[in-house]
């Protein structure tokens, strides 16, 4: 019970802490570089899949109509496969858009398969329908493909202000301390996964991807650093979303996720391979498959451990964590209960928020072995960008 409890203990710490930590100590030894040029404007298309958005949609054109990029150089595609409400008509109103529709619902994953076949550009930048990009943005990407070994590039993406909730406030917090982890990771060496509401590539590299992929913005990326290129990370390219306008709604998208994050673990063992790419793996260990799939279990190992050493008497040390254990659950679970308005809320958010990812990982585990999450998804309900 020792040994489960210690190993248990230092992988938690070393995922959650010290994996950022060690990549912090060694960026600030030295910093991989690589050469941008501000003038590098090539042309690029926006590629846009929108299923049924006809409440965001017409903000969002008019956000990519905006976006500061030559004349020119900027083409847009924006596909509404399956869509029963007025969105296809809304785009098409718009005739620098590229419109393609077909009646059937196929997912995301096959609406960029569909798109990529009509992009012509040598780059080619995707964003979701709900997210609403900084007007520098492109700019801000494109530039870093002057270097020849950049495959990609993610932008930030960032949770609108609003009411404070368990969910706007967990999921702004997650997203501070993700965005954290992306930039140590790009400047080490790779990203491993981009974020799918603002990311850049290499046409030429794209690979038509499994129609079956829930998260197709991690397996594009991810195949691409396969190849020996670099995924970076751009701070200053931001994509904002308002958070689900409840934990209901968020659990569904949570779910989701975390189905397919199993099924990328499935799908994507060469990634584990350390003599093909060594830093890759590292980075791909460290950051999701510990995440993704030890965490999960180590959690509650730890605790019944603790507790078997507690009532045995083992030490103090075992005491000590047992009441911070318990006592973080306890926060936890008070989360749920304490108004939003009241100014202990948002210290309980954190533990709150916390211990709702890691349910939604068992969630989605299951879903993921009984084979009940498929491409198609219920759309969330969110709160008005503006």
């Amino acid at each position: 019970m020792q040994a489960v409890f210690w190993i248990s203990l230092f992988v938690l710490f070393y995922t959650y802490v010290g994996y950022g930590l060690l990549l912090f100590v060694i960026n600030a030894i030295k910093k991989r570089k690589h050469h941008i040029d501000e003038a590098f404007f090539p042309a690029i298309t926006l590629v846009v899949p929108a299923y049924n958005e006809e409440g965001i949609i017409q903000e969002k054109i008019g956000n990519s109509l905006q976006l500061d990029y030559p004349a020119g150089q900027l083409r847009f595609i924006f596909i509404t496969d399956g869509s029963t409400d007025r969105t296809p008509e809304i785009v098409q109103q718009y005739p620098q858009i590229k419109v393609m529709h077909s009646g059937q619902r196929r997912g995301k994953t096959a609406a960029i398969n569909r798109a990529m076949k009509e992009v012509e550009t040598p780059f080619v930048v995707m964003t979701d329908a709900n997210a609403l990009l900084d007007v520098k943005s492109l700019k801000k990407l494109v530039r870093h493909f002057f270097d020849e070994q950049i495959g990609g590039i993610s932008g930030e993406k960032r949770i609108a202000k609003s009411e404070d909730s368990i969910v706007g406030f967990g999921e702004r917090l997650y997203w501070q301390y993700e965005s954290m982890l992306k930039k140590a990771n790009a400047e080490f060496f790779t990203l491993v996964g981009a974020a799918g509401e603002l990311f850049a590539i290499r046409t030429r590299l794209f690979e038509p991807v499994d129609e079956k992929v829930i998260l197709d913005d991690f397996v594009i990326s991810a195949k691409i650093c396969q190849k020996g290129y670099r995924f970076l990370y751009e701070s200053e390219a931001c994509a904002v979303e308002n958070a689900s306008v409840s934990i209901a709604e968020e659990r569904k998208r949570k779910n989701r996720i975390s189905a397919g994050c199993f099924q990328a673990l499935a799908s994507m063992k060469s990634l584990l391979n350390p003599f093909k790419n060594p830093l890759l793996s590292f980075q791909y260990f460290s950051h999701r498959v510990l995440r993704w799939a030890l965490c999960p279990v180590l959690l509650p190992a730890l605790l019944f451990a603790n507790i078997y050493l507690f009532l045995s008497r083992a030490g103090t040390i075992y005491s000590l964590f047992f009441w911070m254990q318990i006592v973080c659950y306890l926060l936890a679970f008070l989360g749920w209960l304490v108004p939003m308005k009241k100014a202990l809320a948002k210290p309980l958010l954190v533990p709150s928020y916390f211990l709702f990812m890691v349910l939604s990982q068992y969630t989605g585990f299951y879903r993921f072995v009984t084979k009940k999450q498929t491409v198609l998804w219920e759309k969330l309900r969110r709160e008005p960008l503006r």
